[in-house]
């Protein structure tokens, strides 16, 4: 499929998915599993949508549905039933090469386990994403180091990630799903393997790229984490039990 098909989609779209279209449009999203015999419900119709430049965390206990719609969010899995649409793009159109192609340029990702290649320095992590999409070794150095700047990382720029303390380790992931200039960072767990004040540098950091405008979508199950989002979305069973504005929320307060 061409990268026409990246392009938002007039026939079928919601009015918002125009000029001003949200990042994240999730409209009556089913999806169910089949362990053995038993038919599992993951997601029972769940509605969501996120501004441009908003901050999100969904929490939910372990079966509420969560990390199967981080999986949807991420363009990783689909949906039996319901609407996608992701920066305006209608996702339900898409092949498989096509929705290679979004998640590599709309979404950065960042894992509870950081996925930094072992054996490489974090420069050249970072570096990585803009060698697969094409851009020329000379942009592609010059972003990298700007990433790794907003990180506060210049001066680990070569080392490897075994010479890095977990919190830093993060921060590269971070500036590696930053350097694309996504539409939206997703973040799964960002803080599960870190101490209180490596979390703290971390979650200052998606404070930041809030206050710039940029989109973060972010699973967490740690209430002190989820009060710097400035909305959160609570799952239970499939379905969402709310959506509430952080009356916590401070983008400057780590």
């Amino acid at each position: 499929m061409s990268d026409v098909a990246l392009t938002p989609r007039a026939e079928g779209a919601p009015s918002s998915a125009r000029a001003a279209a949200p990042v994240i449009e999730l409209r009556e999203i089913v999806k169910t599993y089949a362990i053995g015999d038993i038919e599992v419900r993951a997601l029972r119709g769940v509605s969501v949508t996120v501004e441009r430049g908003d901050f999100v965390a969904i929490m939910g206990a372990s079966g509420s549905g969560k990390s199967t719609l981080m999986n949807i969010i991420g363009c990783l899995d689909v949906p039996d039933r319901g609407w996608y649409w992701l920066d305006g793009v209608d996702v339900r159109q898409l092949d498989e090469g096509a929705l290679s192609r979004v998640r590599s340029r709309k979404i950065g990702f960042v894992f509870q386990s950081f996925n930094l290649i072992a054996r490489t320095s974090a420069f050249a992590n970072v570096e990585l994403p803009l060698s697969y999409m094409g851009v020329g070794s000379r942009e592609r150095r010059e972003r990298a180091a700007a990433a790794l700047e907003s990180v506060g990382l210049t001066d680990r720029a070569e080392h490897v990630p075994s010479e890095l303390s977990g919190g830093q380790q993060q921060r590269v992931a971070i500036a590696r799903a930053l350097v694309t200039n996504p539409a939206l960072i997703l973040a799964d767990e960002p803080t599960g393997n870190l101490d209180s004040v490596a979390s703290a540098e971390v979650m200052q950091i998606f404070g930041d790229v809030h206050s710039a405008g940029g989109t973060v979508v972010m699973i967490t199950h740690e209430e002190d984490v989820a009060a710097r989002a400035r909305r959160v979305v609570r799952l239970r069973d499939g379905q969402i039990l709310s959506d509430t504005v952080n009356e916590r929320h401070d983008r400057n307060t780590p």
